[in-house]
């Protein structure tokens, strides 16, 4: 294969359907891993350089800019499906028209996620009682993010049109660049200018702002699949109202999955900064755990529009099977990994004894859902790729409002005693995993059923 090859869009319509999707996912597999790694260099550079609160107020940040950035994830999700299914058809003027409408409309989400989110940082880290010794480092790192959002949201809606049209490595390469860059500055920053939480945050939207600016610097140089022309970044209704349609449900799950992060946030809280602080551990590995999960689940998407585009449902439901069973098996023993050597992982991000041990523990917990993520992200993906993102938004909102939120405060409060009177903190992590086996048992049966098949929106 020349570099030529390495670099051009994949035919997801022709070749072993098992093959193409882990030729597809491996580079976005790495992407999401340096994506990780953006999140995670932070925690440990604040955390070794600024302390165990400085540790937390980045983590409990996360749940308010996840809430933000909504608006991205729709039409990222809208793009990537429209994309392939118009790229596997062969449609190139709906194909070209479909991307500049993308282009536009992440400059708007851009300013109206800068605004909203610079107005309500603060007012919504205080509705989630975020502990006073923490609060002023969690409203200056999310406000110097929402400055720089556009970045961010350019380089993310942009890679998924470049994954709609199957090109996952070059999105991994400049992703890797902006990664590389952020370790740079956030080491600089923070050690070397004593910058602490502000010189994470403004490393982060520098880099983001490199990875945006080679995407669109590739997208713009692939003429002989679309073209980037002034005429195409109007909207017409056609496509804004299908990147809408298609990516409102996505949107609407994430914002739906993100305030019931807030709430259970806000009893994360409850538990004090050891606690916060351990949460940020756990997740900043769970992140890594589950990237099989979710480039898997982005994989089947483009597997899925291009093969539909095509009229291929045969290979749809082949590599259904043969995608989610390879994507379990890397799961499994990347959870095994992550049980036998926890505690050391864990000491990269701290040297307190007790932090690492309540750490450890809870990823013993969260060790037991990561192969139904698996399922649920892979059948997700599938369905999303035919166009119906309306079933996998009910079962996030199923799991999230009617399971999570209430499992996670009824398990706390019947775990209360007079050694735990806040009750048990292990309880937070049951109720995920909880959830997240209810999420993969109905995502099954919906696949089974088979409504998604006709949603396609090329015909």
């Amino acid at each position: 294969m020349s570099i030529h090859d390495l670099f051009a869009p994949v035919d997801m319509t022709e070749g072993n359907p098992v093959s193409q999707i882990i030729r597809f996912t491996i580079p976005m597999l790495l992407g999401n891993f340096a994506q990780q790694l953006y999140n995670t260099v932070d925690s440990i550079i604040v955390g070794r350089f600024v302390g165990d609160n400085a540790l937390a107020a980045v983590g409990s940040a996360g749940p308010i800019l996840n809430l933000m950035l909504v608006l991205f994830i729709g039409i990222s999700v809208g793009a990537s499906i429209l994309v392939s299914q118009y790229f596997g058809a062969r449609q190139r003027e709906n194909l070209s028209r479909a991307i500049g409408c993308c282009v536009t409309l992440t400059g708007i989400a851009s300013l109206i996620i800068m605004v909203m989110g610079i107005l309500l940082a603060r007012p919504l880290l205080q509705l989630l009682n975020t502990p006073e010794s923490i609060i002023g480092w969690c409203t200056q790192y999310l406000i110097i993010l929402f400055v720089g959002i556009a970045g961010s949201g350019y380089y993310n809606i942009m890679g998924g049109v470049l994954r709609g049209l199957g090109d996952s490595v070059s999105a991994l390469i400049y992703l890797l660049i902006a990664t590389l860059l952020n370790i740079v500055l956030d080491y600089s920053f923070v050690a070397f200018f004593g910058m602490g939480v502000a010189g994470v945050a403004l490393a982060t939207i520098l880099a983001q702002l490199v990875s945006a600016i080679l995407t669109m610097r590739k997208l713009s140089r692939m003429t002989d699949i679309f073209d980037l022309k002034r005429e195409y970044l109007r909207p017409t209704r056609q496509h804004a109202g299908s990147l809408i349609r298609l990516g409102l449900p996505s949107g609407i799950t994430q914002a739906i999955i993100s305030m019931s992060m807030i709430v259970t946030q806000s009893l994360t809280n409850s538990f004090g900064e050891v606690f916060i602080a351990a949460n940020v551990i756990v997740m900043r590995i769970d992140g890594f755990v589950m990237l099989p999960a979710f480039s898997f689940g982005t994989a089947m998407t483009t597997y899925a529009g291009q093969n539909i585009g095509a009229n291929r449902m045969d290979r749809v439901e082949q590599g259904a099977k043969q995608g989610t069973l390879a994507a379990m098996g890397i799961s499994a023993a990347l959870t095994i990994i992550i049980l036998i050597f926890g505690r050391l992982i864990m000491g990269i991000f701290t040297e307190t004894q007790e932090l690492i041990d309540l750490s450890y523990r809870m990823m013993r917990i969260l060790g037991i859902g990561y192969i139904a993520m698996e399922v649920t992200q892979c059948l997700s993906g599938i369905m999303r790729g035919a166009g119906d993102t309306v079933t996998p938004m009910w079962i996030s909102i199923i799991n999230s409002v009617a399971l999570r939120v209430p499992a996670a405060y009824a398990l706390v409060a019947l775990t209360k005693t007079p050694e735990l009177p806040q009750g048990d903190c292990a309880m937070m992590f049951v109720s995920l995993v909880l959830t997240w086996c209810v999420g993969a048992t109905l995502t099954f049966i919906m696949y089974r059923v088979g409504r998604w098949k006709k949603k396609a929106i090329v015909t």
